[in-house]
């Protein structure tokens, strides 16, 4: 099942008031570290040159950093991280020979640990990144995106708002459109993002904002504009993999699974992330193709040990996982250890369903509540309190609501669950 996401306001003049990060609101799926990218490391195409100068000049800190820069947006941009361990060399070059005042590296390295899930490391980074430059905003950046999956919005929010105030771009604002989202404030989170969109400089990110608002629009279960935002963001970006499964999601949500297992089959031959694989085993699940299923959840097994072994953390995505196949054990402890190190609304989402598995429903319901009280308006989330809810007859009133509204979101949110949804309701109406 999928978790989260990110967006922003109105173009060239932003500033503290215009924004407003920090007045109150939230945000669900949070923009990724690299798009603050320095321009030396954009190109997929200055890598080898990056590679040539650094042997020729070994001493160039500035290039290493480029480097380890540039192999990030790499990995980002085709979603496979096995080029993590080269930048971490790279960045960790510059530091060695440029250890004081190094803000690009440490910026870098902050930006690695976030991809890796390893928030507490991203926040230590990030904030020798600032001490190094006061005034570079992706610094500021690292900061918020770790505070924000550490589960410390209050400090998140004016930590995004020093960002927009450095620098007002697509980075920026997509932040400050998330910390919206995160809120509750779907309507502030579309205008910011769409502000994001207007000054994407590039392909790349213009497919990265185009992503965000296809994910909003689909949250609120508008999928014609979700489906002009995935057609935008391709025509900028052919195969950028997060805007196919945006589309994936939307030919399901419109009744178009042959179409959907088109896209997901391709995508997922072309990267396997253990995200990926599950909505596609779910989908296969949904139209009665066991085998297929099962076939795509041994995989997302695999795919997370080799995640595991390039050394990304993604224990609170499986943890969710294992929770829906039943699997309450494994799933309770890898939820209960990931929310121990962030116990972000995503890391209390995942414990409320994972405890739901294991059957302990007064605490399941405890974290359901932790997960919503920003009031996020996720149909996952809702959906997830609701069917706790469900499973006790004092909470029935509780149970028809939160999947009444998960359902009123977007009626189709999930190919597995929304029936889930639906079935339970008329369930508890008949009762």
């Amino acid at each position: 099942m999928r978790i989260q996401r990110r967006r922003l306001l109105q173009v060239a003049v932003v500033g503290t008031a215009a924004v407003g990060v920090a007045g109150g609101g939230a945000l669900l799926s949070r923009p990724e570290s690299d798009v603050d990218t320095p321009a030396p490391a954009r190109a997929g195409s200055g890598i080898a040159a990056l590679r040539q100068r650094v042997a020729r000049l070994p001493d160039d800190w500035t290039a290493w950093a480029a480097l380890g820069m540039a192999l990030l947006e790499q990995a980002r941009s085709t979603g496979d991280p096995g080029g993590y361990p080269e930048a971490e060399r790279a960045l960790r070059r510059s530091l060695e020979v440029r250890p004081k005042g190094n803000a690009a590296a440490a910026t870098g390295l902050g930006v690695l640990a976030a991809a890796r899930h390893d928030f507490g490391a991203a926040l230590d980074w990030g904030r020798e990144a600032v001490a190094a430059d006061a005034y570079s905003a992706p610094a500021q950046g690292v900061i918020a995106d770790a505070l924000v999956e550490l589960g410390r919005y209050e400090q998140a929010w004016p930590a995004v708002q020093r960002m927009v105030d450095l620098r007002p771009d697509t980075g920026s604002l997509a932040r400050a459109s998330y910390t919206w989202q995160l809120r509750g404030e779907t309507a502030r989170a579309l205008t910011l993002m769409g502000q994001a969109r207007t000054l994407a400089p590039d392909g790349g990110q213009a497919a990265f904002t185009a992503t965000h608002l296809a994910e909003l629009a689909f949250d609120t279960g508008d999928l014609a504009t979700a489906a002009r935002h995935v057609a935008d963001g391709l025509r900028q970006a052919p195969g950028y993999p997060p805007l196919r499964a945006a589309e994936a999601r939307v030919a399901a949500a419109r009744g178009d699974t042959a179409g959907a297992a088109r896209t997901w089959t391709a995508l997922v031959a072309r990267i396997p992330q253990p995200g990926f694989l599950a909505e596609y085993g779910d989908l296969l699940a949904a139209t009665g193709d066991a085998a297929g299923a099962r076939g795509q959840y041994d995989t997302v097994r695999a795919a997370a040990r080799l995640q595991a072994a390039r050394g990304v953390d993604v224990d609170l995505e499986l943890a969710l996982f294992l929770a829906d196949r039943g699997e309450a054990g494994p799933a309770l402890s890898m939820a209960r250890a990931t929310y121990a190190r962030r116990p972000s609304i995503a890391a209390a989402d995942a414990l409320a369903w994972a405890l739901h598995a294991a059957g302990e429903r007064r605490e399941a319901m405890s974290r359901a509540d932790e997960a919503l009280r920003l009031g996020t308006r996720s149909p996952a989330m809702l959906y997830h309190r609701g069917m706790i809810a469900a499973a006790d007859p004092a909470h029935a009133r509780r149970a028809r609501a939160d999947l009444d509204a998960a359902l009123r979101l977007n009626p189709r949110f999930s190919p597995w669950h929304a029936p889930r949804a639906r079935a339970t309701l008329a369930r508890l109406a008949a009762a």
